[in-house]
């Protein structure tokens, strides 16, 4: 009877739990790491297993892998939650581990989503890592980067996982059909075509994939003893896709990065991928919009200064209606900033100007630039010799107007880009006209 009720409790596990590797054999994906003569497979057959961290997106089998070493290496298996477990409770089982060790028993210890320990939680492990008594696997789905506290991170190797090929996937799925934990003794098909489908829409997460495929056999109508998934059992299934998107993640960065260095090595298609990824993950849309401001001026500039009215456009746009209507007025501007000439030299001219203002003595203004607007500031030398260019034929004056020890530095330099060459034959006029007309500080 205990059999019976073993086997019932089991039939009432999600499919992805069912279907969970037991071994190492069973594992599918992540050659890299776990196929012959891979790094992990190498350590786990020597037997020196070391505390490592697991990074990458979800469904890709880092709590899986973490079971299945602690399994082959005969050690016990401790579990922690960032949400339940506390400091207190972390040295508990810390202090067991440390028992255990002496006893030659090995303890694994693996904390998913470690970025959410807060740092203290971290350095709780610490003492016990560095002691031997425990080899801790911790996953995530966030750069360890910047969510593992640098301490903890020194003392563990990051191996990354990538999300699973349309060809595992598949490889699960029709495992799942034919194996006795699955769908083996019930009799279920369905055609290849509707299981790459379900790959493809899984986006490499693997449970996302087995949770598909168990609702749509759910929804199968028996036919003749046999349970068969039609097109239309999938097809209702497969109505949006689950894109990875974290607003204040890495994956974030990636792809406001992948947007604007699209747009700027001119790859209008690539570009206006990436603005749907970010849009369909459910980004701000204000966001994109005002980096788009930014872009207009740090790498189109004065090559089209029209792009700078358009980028800001936009953003109104998206202001006034909002998504998913403003989706269009983004690609608008996606594509003008795009297909503008480049030139990056007004960012490169303040970047040049910031570093002297940061590095050179804060000169004070010189006299005659300076507004004499009371009769002591008059007295001064306030405004005194000041030369009013409007009253020239050239509308230029030789009077100087950089501080003392920043005569003739040069910041912008214009390109022969756009609407930038005209800019540039006004600015070369400029220049050879003082060249004509010196000052005594040239």
């Amino acid at each position: 009877m205990a059999d019976l009720f073993a086997s019932t409790s089991a039939a009432l596990q999600p499919l992805a739990s069912r279907m969970r590797p037991q071994t190492l054999a069973e594992f599918v994906g992540q050659s890299q790491l776990v196929g012959p003569d891979a790094v992990l497979t190498k350590l786990i057959a020597a037997g020196e297993i070391p505390s490592m961290i697991f990074w990458g997106p979800p469904g890709v089998g880092k709590t899986t892998l973490a079971r299945l070493i602690a399994r082959q290496a005969k050690a016990a298996f401790v579990n922690f939650s960032a949400v339940t477990s506390g400091i207190k409770e972390i040295r508990t089982v810390m202090e067991e581990a440390e028992q255990n060790r002496q006893l030659g028993q090995a303890t694994i210890v693996f904390i998913d989503e470690i970025h959410r320990f807060n740092k203290a939680q971290q350095d709780a492990f610490l003492p016990y890592v560095e002691r031997g008594s425990i080899t801790l696997i911790g996953a995530t789905t966030e750069n360890p980067s910047f969510e593992v506290n640098a301490a903890l991170l020194s003392r563990a190797r990051v191996f990354v996982l990538q999300p699973l090929a349309v060809a595992d996937l598949t490889t699960l799925l029709q495992r799942a059909l034919t194996d006795p934990r699955g769908y083996g003794l019930q009799q279920v098909t369905a055609d290849a075509d509707l299981l790459t489908a379900i790959a493809t829409f899984a986006n490499g997460d693997a449970r996302v994939a087995l949770n598909t495929l168990e609702l749509a056999v759910t929804n199968a109508k028996p036919q003749d003893g046999r349970t068969v998934v039609t097109q239309q059992d999938v097809a209702q299934l497969l109505t949006k896709k689950a894109l990875l998107y974290d607003k204040n993640g890495e994956e974030h960065y990636n792809l406001i990065s992948a947007l604007h260095k699209s747009m700027r090595n001119s790859d209008v298609d690539a570009a206006i991928y990436w603005l749907s990824r970010m849009l369909e993950g459910g980004e701000d849309p204000l966001y994109v919009a005002r980096r788009l401001v930014r872009f207009a001026s740090e790498d189109v500039g004065m090559a089209d200064s029209r792009a700078l009215e358009i980028a800001t456009s936009v953003f109104q746009a998206c202001q006034f209606i909002g998504m998913p209507e403003c989706a269009v007025h983004l690609t608008h501007a996606v594509v003008y900033l795009s297909l503008a000439p480049k030139s990056n030299a007004l960012y490169t001219a303040y970047e040049a100007a910031k570093k002297d203002a940061q590095a050179t003595v804060a000169e004070p203004v010189p006299l005659q630039i300076r507004n004499g607007v009371t009769p002591l500031m008059k007295d001064l030398g306030y405004g005194k010799d000041y030369e009013y260019a409007h009253d020239t034929a050239d509308k230029l004056t030789a009077m100087q107007t950089m501080p003392d020890n920043l005569v003739n530095h040069h910041y912008y330099h214009p390109t022969t880009l756009g609407s930038e060459a005209k800019v540039k034959a006004r600015l070369d006029q400029i220049q050879a006209w003082h060249q004509a007309h010196p000052t005594d500080k040239d």
